[in-house]
């Protein structure tokens, strides 16, 4: 079936390689991680930096990611591209059951003039989910299940509740998973501010030499001991994504956690959604990643030119870039660390 979609695929700009038969099918978990090829047009030195030399800086970034590495976070994907409201505020009203706010944030529009935010606009105003949905393109597929489950329950409690059950799990999961994303992100910059790279008593690592055990069990806390004879470096220690079967960090993090969680009226959350059939066990996530393999060129505006030192501020270059990350690692954030800039 790939074979003969390929011609297709070509017209859009994407190529299939490498198709051939397997004794088994892949599997969540399998993936060793991902290589990218990234190209980042007109460089330019920060406003801010008064380097005249901007190969000496490239070079500086490049070494600077691959010695220390990049903190860990999850990129801006996992947030959606929406400026009035992120999937994470979606996610929080459902982890905390309020399916009607559940519903008006995922139809909250956009700022601009165009069918789909006028379609989520007039809903919002009518709660006429009939006429929302006569308005909709056919391409948002998930609004529209959602509409034509509001249209026969009602836009209430129960009705949003059905209305969510309307569309696939791994969609109703999506929105939790960004809110807990949320939270991870912002431990780990606290983690970071407080403790810096140093490892402390109540950290958390892995102790990835124990098999056949539980993740749980896995998870090995920091003693005093061990921090004064400096046994685990910065790079082990993980912070926990919440849900309902993770330990917290014995120290301010951990007090973190629950602070801001009492912020978000989670503190006595169980991490289940049973009306959504939702669960959330929680996992741990490393601070710091590492990339491989990475490697880069210059090049100048005049394509497969690279550029020399003499000519690098004189014409507007490109950064062709290289590198693999572990599986649940994101380039954004790791270009992010590189470049010093967001995007």
């Amino acid at each position: 079936r790939l074979k003969e979609i390929g011609s297709k695929m070509e017209k859009k700009g994407m190529r299939i390689h490498n198709i051939h038969s397997a004794f088994q099918h892949l599997r969540l978990g399998q993936l060793k991680g991902n290589h990218f090829d990234i190209v980042v047009r007109d460089l330019r030195h920060h406003s801010h930096d008064s380097s005249a030399d901007l190969k000496e800086r490239i070079s500086e970034a490049m070494e600077n990611v691959e010695t220390k590495g990049f903190v860990n976070y999850y990129g801006l994907q996992r947030f959606g591209q929406g400026k009035n409201v992120q999937t994470d505020q979606i996610g929080l009203a459902l982890v905390n059951e309020k399916m009607v706010k559940a519903v008006k944030l995922f139809f909250t529009p956009e700022d601009t003039d165009d069918p789909v935010n006028n379609a989520k606009r007039y809903f919002l105003q009518t709660e006429d989910a009939k006429g929302a949905l006569m308005m909709l393109p056919e391409f948002k597929v998930r609004e529209k299940m959602l509409l034509r489950a509001l249209n026969r329950y009602g836009v209430n409690h129960e009705g949003c509740t059905k209305g969510w059950l309307s569309i696939p799990h791994s969609m109703r999961i999506f929105y939790v998973h960004a809110y807990c994303s949320k939270i991870w992100n912002e431990a780990a910059s606290y983690r970071l501010q407080i403790y810096g790279s140093k490892v402390v008593e109540g950290d958390l690592v892995l102790e990835e030499s124990v098999e056949d055990i539980s993740l749980n069990d896995k998870v090995h806390v920091i003693t005093a001991p061990e921090e004064s004879a400096n046994k685990y470096s910065i790079n082990q220690v993980v912070l926990p994504m919440v849900g309902h079967s993770i330990k917290y960090p014995s120290n301010k993090v951990g007090q973190w956690y629950h602070e801001r969680l009492s912020k978000d009226e989670l503190q006595m959350c169980k991490f289940r959604v049973s009306s959504l059939q939702l669960n959330i066990p929680g996992c741990y996530r490393p601070i710091l990643k590492n990339v491989q393999n990475l490697s880069y060129f210059l090049e100048g505006s005049e394509k497969g030119i690279e550029i020399e030192d003499n000519c690098l501020n004189e014409s507007k270059i490109s950064l062709h870039v290289s590198f693999d990350l572990d599986p649940s690692c994101y380039a954004t954030v790791c270009l992010r660390e590189i470049m010093k800039c967001d995007f």
